[in-house]
């Protein structure tokens, strides 16, 4: 009952197939190969016009399955491994027509019924299967979108746009915490809720938090924040922002500044400058001042936070806080914060112990012992204040631990010198990424739908990855830097992440060289391009390098080499 057609050219397999018989569930090609003595130049061209034909006759969730000799392939899967340059590096090939590799096997031909292997050298003879791999190849989700996004949201009692920074643009309003979301970023929340009401009373009050905060973060450099400007025709004034001004949150450089009648009559200066916000802990510290913070509570706040960081796997730019704060009697707040860490742990060691098996290690560490070792995450969080103790998650690839959260406590915080103010901040997307064993943050937002399935009504899982083995592409990048003036790295791995829309992994300097007599400062950095979901190609890689050069020389200043 099967249809047999020969002599099919692989590159073209569309021009042998009406458009009604091209949604091919699976896709076979065992040991390709140009004939004869052909090399891995030759061979790499013939998968290369494979991969793309196979594109135009494959059904959405189709598979392609190539079956290559040991060590042809060129990834770690192969024992031995060859050379980069001597393999025919067919995840790059498959990159490039906009396949991943989803699974590699070894190539059973005793399973395969009358199948024979012959054809060696282009004469009925058989050849050495032994050790062979099948390599399944599946569709990569698109490339990202890169329209500008704007964002309308009530500022007081005025609407206002604003247009999201292009490195958040598939970031913003995700949902990830909406109750209607499967995400491990929400079970873990869920969670963790449910294993502190066991001992606190809590109040949810994430409904009420701002977006926008104006002014200047107090201990934040500029250069760690997201800054917004509002579209010009509905910018508030002055006036208007006194007015109206519930909805965000007001600093001065001193400190927090209260927008009340007193502030205004006074002639006190409103900020003009707006930003994403970069935690949770300036709107609880707003809502103490409003007075609706009962004591003995356990209040929490949780949604997504920005900050600019540098680019490396933990590092992220936008994650999801959970913030407990809760008033306490003077002289308690140390067995408060026991009960409140031991709580935590219990939680965490659970999920933990359920999803790998693993019992993971939790601690307690002094804000003085991590000063040298200190995280993006714990050093933007010394910014925001002093820190008691550090919140530190090990497990069996890493059990030293990494930073997932910070305790504070603010004497000052309350107006009643009876209470003292105990604060947690955790980032629940460090957490999602130790116990689901993610070791890519990127994946986390991911926006392939095989990610979530392996969460299904949010059952915490280990992740298996369903691109194995990208491919990274290298390039180095070299430049004048503008006299007397200090290189801003954070803004030039902003830049990276926008113009690659988050496919730069890495970037390290290389090289640092003044030129004698004039002083001049020159740069070398090396920057690798690789993403961890969808299918990324040598050309497409390229052009982003390009283009990184092109944005470094407009928005930093400097000369390129």
């Amino acid at each position: 009952g099967a249809e047999v057609l020969f002599s099919v050219d692989c590159a073209k397999l569309e021009e042998y197939f009406l458009p009604g018989k091209r949604q091919f569930d699976c896709i076979y090609f065992n040991f390709p190969h140009c004939g004869r003595k052909a090399g891995v130049v030759k061979n790499r061209e013939l998968l290369a016009g494979f991969f793309r034909s196979c594109a135009a006759v494959l059904a959405e969730e189709g598979e392609v399955h190539v079956a290559l000799c040991n060590g042809q392939g060129g990834t770690p899967a192969d024992r031995p491994r060859r050379e980069w340059h001597n393999s025919w590096q067919i995840v790059a090939l498959a990159a490039a027509a906009g396949f991943i590799l989803s699974s590699v096997h070894p190539f059973k031909a005793e399973t395969i019924p009358g199948y024979k292997c012959t054809g060696y050298r282009s004469q009925d003879k058989s050849f050495r299967v032994e050790g062979a791999l099948n390599h399944v190849f599946t569709r990569s989700t698109p490339p990202l979108c890169f329209t500008p996004v704007s964002c309308q949201m009530q500022l007081g009692n005025q609407k206002v746009s604003f247009q999201v920074p292009q490195v958040l643009v598939d970031k913003i309003n995700r949902g990830f915490l909406d109750p209607d979301s499967n995400h491990p970023v929400r079970t873990i929340r869920e969670k963790l809720s449910a294993g502190l009401s066991q001992a606190f009373p809590l109040q949810n009050i994430s409904s009420c938090l701002p977006l926008l905060h104006q002014g200047h973060p107090p201990g934040v450099g500029h250069s760690s924040v997201f800054w917004v400007t509002l579209s010009p025709e509905e910018a508030p004034g002055a006036e208007e922002a006194s007015q109206g001004v519930a909805d965000a949150v007001l600093f001065s450089r001193g400190g927090f500044w209260q927008h009340t009648d007193e502030n205004v009559h006074k002639g006190c200066p409103i900020p003009e400058q707006f930003y994403l916000r970069p935690s949770l802990l300036p709107p609880a510290l707003a809502i103490i001042h409003e007075g609706a913070f009962p004591p003995g509570t356990l209040h929490v706040l949780s949604g997504p936070v920005f900050r600019k960081c540098r680019i490396t796997p933990r590092s992220i730019p936008v994650f999801h806080e959970m913030l407990l704060v809760l008033a306490v009697s003077r002289g308690t707040e140390s067995s408060c914060i026991q009960v409140l860490v031991e709580n935590i742990k219990t939680t965490v060691n659970s999920l933990h112990q359920a999803v790998s098996g693993i019992k993971p290690s939790m601690n307690l560490r002094e804000a003085a012992s991590l000063e040298t070792e200190l995280s993006d995450f714990a050093a933007f969080e010394c910014q925001l204040g002093e820190i008691q103790h550090f919140l530190c998650l090990g497990t069996g690839t890493d059990p030293s631990g990494c930073c997932v959260g910070v305790i504070r406590t603010a004497p000052h915080g309350l107006d009643s010198t009876e209470l003292v103010l105990v604060s947690a901040s955790l980032n629940l997307d460090l957490l999602a990424m130790l116990l689901c064993g993610i070791s890519d943050w990127r994946m986390l937002w991911t926006s392939d739908r095989r990610f979530l399935r392996q969460f299904p009504e949010g059952e915490l899982r280990l992740f298996e990855s369903f691109s194995l083995y990208p491919p990274s592409y290298v390039h180095d990048v070299s430049f004048w830097v503008p006299d007397g003036e200090e290189f801003d790295e954070v803004a030039f791995h902003t830049l990276a992440r926008e113009v690659s829309g988050e496919m730069v992994v890495s970037i390290q300097l290389r090289d640092s060289f003044q030129q004698p007599g004039t002083g001049r400062r020159s740069l070398c950095y090396r920057v690798t391009f690789q993403s961890c979901d969808r299918a990324l190609g040598c050309g497409e890689a390229a052009e982003m390098q390009l283009r990184l050069r092109e944005e470094i020389r407009q928005h930093l200043g400097v000369t390129l080499r």
